[in-house]
């Protein structure tokens, strides 16, 4: 099974004991593991294995890799061919792509896991919950009234301009990679992130991401105007007028 790609964190001293398995996608399964505290700072933490290169989805991940500069020809050449060589090139730039965006956008303060470790076909990250419950999706929680519902609109916006503020399209974005815990969300699953400066799709992405979003509150009864919406945090970052929620109300 997965017996290898928990090898390396067990070897590195990072987890004790894999508990139990919390999320089995498209693209990868989380587990629950039994942290080293030494190690890591953490009791629990949540261990993200992608699945092998033959049970990954990669329609269209040209479009994600736009704008990436690949220098070495041959790798270029495998992956416009689709060759095996190509795939396994792909499936290693799904984790480094998320790994690496999980490094930037947690160290300038999004709300997003922190990482600790990354192999080449596994991330290990912090995990959001307790020893009770991991934290809900969005798409499964349960909210209590309208002021709640939207207060978590507002966190998830702030969200979305948080990582377009520094050169972030989630790219993927939806109400089955937000978690809600203790009255905050934190946005996991990045492999298909984009830069807005690099990549040509990025627009259409995010107003995709919010549109996307939009989707589960309209199903709760919520109706905002999604595209404008889009329109306009895209207009803000294009003309550099997005601020950080950290600096608002400051004079600058």
């Amino acid at each position: 099974m997965h017996d290898e790609a928990f090898e390396h964190f067990f070897d590195e001293g990072l987890i004790e004991a894999v508990l139990l398995p919390l999320k089995h996608g498209k693209e990868a399964s989380v587990h629950l593991c039994r942290a080293n505290p030494r190690t890591t700072g953490e009791e629990l933490v949540a261990l993200k294995l992608y699945h092998p290169l033959n049970k990954r989805d990669f329609r269209d991940e040209g479009l994600y890799r736009d704008g990436e500069f690949i220098k070495e020809r041959r790798i270029r050449a495998a992956l416009e061919q689709k060759t095996k060589f190509g795939r396994e090139v792909q499936g290693g730039l799904w984790v480094s792509r998320e790994w690496e965006t999980l490094r930037k956008l947690y160290g300038l303060g999004a709300p997003v896991p922190r990482p600790i470790e990354c192999t080449d076909d596994a991330i290990l990250m912090t995990y959001i919950g307790d020893r009770g419950m991991p934290a809900p999706r969005l798409h499964e929680y349960a909210w209590d009234d309208r002021e709640e519902l939207e207060a978590l609109w507002e966190h998830i916006l702030d969200s979305i301009e948080h990582m377009l503020y520094r050169d972030v399209v989630h790219g993927d974005l939806s109400a089955y990679n937000v978690l809600v815990w203790d009255g905050e969300v934190v946005v996991i699953d990045f492999p298909q992130a984009v830069d807005p400066k690099k990549n040509r799709h990025a627009q259409a992405f995010l107003e995709r991401d919010v549109r996307r979003i939009g989707q589960w509150f309209e199903h709760q009864g919520l109706y905002l105007p999604w595209e404008r919406i889009a329109g306009d945090l895209w207009t803000a970052w294009t003309f550099a007028d997005l601020v950080p929620e950290e600096l608002r109300g400051l004079s600058i």
